[in-house]
């Protein structure tokens, strides 16, 4: 089994990604990774087609996964769930729980959106931009791009559904520890994603909320992440030492034109060393083993 390069962060058009499951397996595959993840926001509708089109590549290592959004010191914490069971009925409980939030939110910004005069025909969004079942800003932005005078998604969102902007709706967040505690109730092992992108202070920030997360069940922390640099990976690396975390990465791939490649193919800036599956595995204990 080939394992000198792995991808443990990607999305499917399940969520917000343009690949079908299947078509992620072709990539891991034909880019050559030991392992990829399958971590769509909020939902593990994907993952039935992925570990079925994963039999099919040998060489492939199939993981089980998602990311819930969590609130964690009033900011946006993401959890990845690894080598999780998506049987188990308290992680389905609560995804469902987070879905009917999305629901709820989407119609709140359809509506801010046509007072703002942009009315968005909810039916055609379903049925033209939303091949899986969970609805995010990114399928608005798209929509509004085809419709009316933007010039890209970025744009959109620049203008009206940014945090602050006159779109926008705040979700309702579960904390991260109850996040925590249903990845580890379906087997699986909890990493914080992308811990300070985009964040000030980077090293006290990322700090402060290891203090919160670890006693909680904090398995891991990505340390390799598309938007990272050199500096960035080696603080996350020396935190997870002093707090005793397994290190991970992903390419956070969406399959969008001009966004991040997927890690491992050829021109890529993110290479996700494999050696670090092992610890995950570790973590996760022998039952992703036995049923993979």
């Amino acid at each position: 089994m080939k394992c000198d390069k792995i991808d443990l962060h990607t999305h499917s058009n399940f969520s917000d990604g343009l690949c079908t499951p299947s078509e992620l397996i072709k990539l891991a595959d034909e880019y050559e990774l030991g392992a990829i993840a399958l971590t769509d926001h909020d939902t593990i509708d994907g993952i039935a087609e992925f570990m079925f089109a994963a039999r099919c590549v040998t060489d492939v290592i199939a993981v089980p996964g998602v990311e819930i959004s969590t609130n964690c010191f009033n900011r946006e914490v993401h959890i990845v769930g690894l080598f999780i069971s998506p049987d188990n009925t308290q992680l389905k409980y609560f995804l469902d729980e987070a879905k009917k939030e999305r629901n709820r939110r989407n119609i709140s910004i359809a509506a801010k959106l046509t007072q703002l005069g942009y009315a968005i025909d909810v039916a055609m969004l379903k049925q033209n931009y939303v091949e899986g079942r969970v609805i995010g800003r990114p399928h608005f932005a798209r929509y509004l791009v085809d419709h009316f005078d933007f010039v890209d998604t970025d744009a959109v969102f620049s203008k009206l559904l940014r945090r602050g902007a006159p779109a926008y709706v705040k979700r309702e967040l579960p904390e991260p520890e109850e996040a925590i505690a249903v990845i580890h109730a379906a087997g699986g092992i909890a990493v914080w994603a992308h811990p300070i992108y985009r964040q000030y202070n980077e090293r006290s920030w990322c700090r402060k909320v290891l203090k919160r997360l670890v006693p909680a069940g904090l398995n891991a922390i990505e340390a390799y992440y598309v938007g990272f640099d050199g500096q960035q990976t080696a603080i996350i690396r020396d935190l997870a030492l002093s707090f005793g975390l397994a290190l991970s990465g992903g390419s956070d791939f969406h399959g969008r034109p001009n966004e991040y490649e997927i890690a491992g193919k050829r021109g890529a800036s993110l290479p996700v060393p494999g050696e670090l599956l092992k610890e995950l595995l570790d973590r996760a204990g022998n039952l992703f083993r036995d049923n993979s």
